[in-house]
């Protein structure tokens, strides 16, 4: 009986930490592609291979924006630990939405009505997914 409900009182838990994880997980993808197209902006059009692979290397932004990737990365393998794939993963859709907000902030680049209504799909589609969890 003692074994059954600890089980209880620490799944849910476990289950909104790997909800939380995965959370920031999209936190850090979409910051990772913010400075991936930051340095990607400052990257020259007419390097040659060597001085492309050069260029990428030594570049900050790329090398911060993909070292967000790995700590996304260890995110999500930590959230699925505890979580079910089909509960966390959709929740990574949200990384889009990030990224589109940044996009507009940061780059300037255009927003319209078809981008909105995008980003309205994918917010109630994650928050339909995470209803539809039976426990």
């Amino acid at each position: 009986m003692f074994v059954t409900d600890t089980l209880t009182e620490v799944l849910p838990d476990r289950r909104r930490r790997s909800v939380l994880l995965v959370f920031c997980c999209t936190l850090f993808g979409a910051a990772a592609q913010v400075l991936i197209k930051s340095g990607a902006n400052t990257l020259g059009a007419h390097l040659s291979a060597a001085e492309t692979i050069l260029a990428i290397a030594t570049n900050l932004p790329l090398l911060a924006g993909y070292s967000l990737y790995g700590v996304s990365t260890i995110l999500l393998v930590l959230a699925l630990r505890h979580g079910e794939l089909s509960l966390l993963y959709p929740v990574i859709a949200l990384t889009y939405v990030w990224v589109t907000i940044l996009s507009v902030l940061i780059f300037q680049e255009s927003m319209n009505a078809l981008k909105i209504a995008g980003i309205a799909v994918i917010i109630i589609g994650v928050a339909i997914l995470g209803k539809g969890d039976p426990r």
